[in-house]
């Protein structure tokens, strides 16, 4: 079993940055892809971006230029760099933890851009 915690998301206003992390205890294999969902009110989750223990990194078109996912400092934590925030990246920002056999989610953090 593996638990997922996700944190660092606010309220920030347009143009800011904010990072939210996800952070992963219990029984964390060593090969793994982790990835960040966002759902808007009123809309279908979407991905955003992943990262495998390979280290092979897949981003949505809109987080291209803006997003930058990477491995965090602390053990099994990978975080999500957001910049240039617009008020459509307001959102729930879930993490999901695959491994082979199983995948695990988070509950989520909010993050909202406004003025």
């Amino acid at each position: 079993q593996v638990t997922l915690e996700e944190s660092g998301g606010g309220l920030v206003q347009p143009g800011g940055s904010l990072r939210v992390s996800c952070t992963a205890s219990g029984n964390v294999d060593s090969t793994y892809v982790r990835a960040w969902y966002r759902q808007a009110p009123g809309k279908q989750r979407e991905f955003v971006a992943s990262i495998s223990t390979g280290n092979s990194i897949t981003y949505a078109d809109f987080a291209k230029v803006r997003f930058t996912i990477s491995r965090g400092n602390v053990k099994n934590r990978v975080d999500l760099q957001m910049t240039n925030l617009k008020p459509d990246d307001t959102a729930v920002y879930s993490c999901r933890h695959s491994e082979i056999r199983a995948q695990f989610w988070g509950q989520g953090t909010q993050v909202t851009v406004s003025s």
